[in-house]
């Protein structure tokens, strides 16, 4: 199935999805930047430029509509889409409110519309890999969640390192391990930019005493991006920036001792091999695309729709409420008085 698409933002993202269609064809491209709608439209023959996004959501030649704005709009854009009768891919987190969300949500379900929130990790064969290994048992009971995702910038100028880089965790937390959490906290600073922090820890917490922790950062002078789960049964480490052995499973773990012995037996430790499977190379954006096709089509179910977009912004507003918190504390502390800080 061929499908009409215009696309809303024509940045670095933007050029990314659109790249990406395959079996698609992109006839129109709108930024409030006419010079970059031009040279994303210029490399797709017949896809006509804009910066006037609203004529394009319009268009009745238009099926789909990929928002890539920046995060304030996207909320907006992907209203006036649905509305229009398109279904709609957009970029992470979606929208900046659990409000927006649901109105989104609920909007596309009245409008029989396909709603999809491009959390491109979710096709990321290390992520399908971890999640097989929880679903099996081969991990054991998870305890931990750790992940360490930090960079020097790129800096936003409408929203902050949280809901810049905790979406990727928050959908990844989700679709492997498969349980709400209880509790979240957050910690951080403001840097750069008084208002917007670039530096966030978050901790979130689980029923089932299973904890994440998230380092997020645009301060370091490295980019990494790696993330470790702990289970009973075997140990798992993803550095994503690892061309060579993406994922890296210890048979390793911790012999632990009926209760009633704990304070005269230590615990015993087992360190065994460590096995780094074979990955498939489909690049994830393929996947979200070839997916979101197959959805509209009715052929598949969405595992990237708009309540999973929600649990995601859910999870954003829980960790900025503990974030400015602890933000406000801190200041006192330090005799300063910031009763207001833009999230956004």
């Amino acid at each position: 199935m061929e499908m009409r698409i215009g696309i809303v933002g024509c940045g670095l993202i933007g050029l990314k999805r659109a790249k990406a269609l395959g079996p698609a064809r992109l006839v129109a491209a709108a930024d409030t930047n006419p010079a970059r709608a031009g040279q994303l439209a210029a490399q797709f023959p017949g896809c006509a430029p804009s910066e006037d996004w609203q004529a394009l959501v319009a268009r009745p030649d238009v099926e789909v509509v990929i928002v890539a704005t920046t995060n304030n709009s996207l909320a907006p854009v992907t209203l006036a889409a649905v509305q229009h009768g398109k279904h709609v891919l957009v970029e992470k987190p979606m929208c900046t409110s659990v409000a927006e969300g649901r109105e989104l949500m609920a909007l596309a379900e009245r409008e029989g519309r396909v709603l999809m929130v491009d959390q491109t990790y979710l096709f990321h064969s290390v992520v399908r890999k971890l999640k097989e290994l929880k679903r099996s048992g081969a991990l054991g009971t998870i305890s931990y969640y750790d992940s360490l995702r930090i960079n020097l910038g790129l800096f936003q100028p409408d929203l902050n390192v949280l809901w810049d880089l905790a979406p990727h965790d928050f959908s990844i937390m989700g679709f492997i391990l498969e349980e709400e959490p209880v509790q979240v906290e957050a910690t951080g600073y403001c840097h750069i930019n008084p208002h917007l922090p670039d530096i966030v820890y978050v901790t979130v917490h689980y029923a089932s005493k299973m904890i994440a922790h998230l380092n997020l950062s645009w301060m370091s002078p490295v980019k990494v991006r790696r993330i470790a789960i702990g289970g009973s049964k075997r140990m798992a480490v993803w550095d994503d920036l690892d061309l060579d052995q993406k994922l890296r499973i210890y048979d390793s773990g911790i012999e632990v001792q009926p209760e009633d012995q704990r304070s005269v037996i230590m615990p015993s430790y087992r360190i065994g091999d460590v096995h780094s499977p074979r990955l498939s190379n489909q690049e994830p954006l393929m996947g979200v695309v070839e997916h979101f096709r197959r959805v509209i089509a009715g052929e598949e179910r969405s595992i990237l729709d708009g309540r999973m977009g929600l649990k995601v912004v859910e999870l954003l507003e829980m960790s900025q409420r503990a974030l400015d918190i602890s933000l406000r504390a801190v200041d006192s502390l330090r005799g300063f008085d910031h009763d207001v800080r833009a999230v956004r």
